[in-house]
């Protein structure tokens, strides 16, 4: 088996319309395609980051919320390259958004940082 590339990324929101107000609007994601699936009683909206890949952003009725923060088995976080993290960083404060220091990655010596979406959801900013 050869694998290409990955695909997608599900996130499943416990709030749709903040989520979505946070990816589209804070993050700057673009809507791809928003259905309404009656027999899931859930909204799936396609977003596109940089026209390369896709996060698919879900509601469900009462999912369960996150085990633990960060460290609950399943996916860690998800990440962003970006091409100046201290900029990004501004952006993100001035939505309100709690944003960690920035830090240097001790073997790749590249800066990142981690902040949460609406769900608690680690997102780490890294740049290259």
């Amino acid at each position: 088996m050869k694998l290409n590339r990955i695909h997608h990324i599900a996130i499943i929101s416990s709030d749709y319309q903040k989520s979505k107000n946070f990816y589209v609007n804070i993050l700057g994601l673009t809507p791809i395609q928003e259905v309404y699936r009656e027999d899931r009683q859930s909204y799936k909206l396609d977003l596109e980051v940089n026209g390369q890949y896709q996060i698919e952003l879900f509601s469900f009725p009462d999912p369960p919320e996150r085990a633990s923060y960060p460290e609950a088995a399943g996916l860690r976080h998800l990440s962003f390259e970006v091409d100046n993290i201290e900029e990004s960083v501004r952006e993100l404060e001035l939505h309100s958004l709690r944003v960690e220091p920035i830090r240097i990655d001790p073997y790749s010596k590249k800066k990142f940082t981690f902040f949460t979406d609406p769900d608690g959801l680690p997102i780490e900013l890294y740049e290259l």
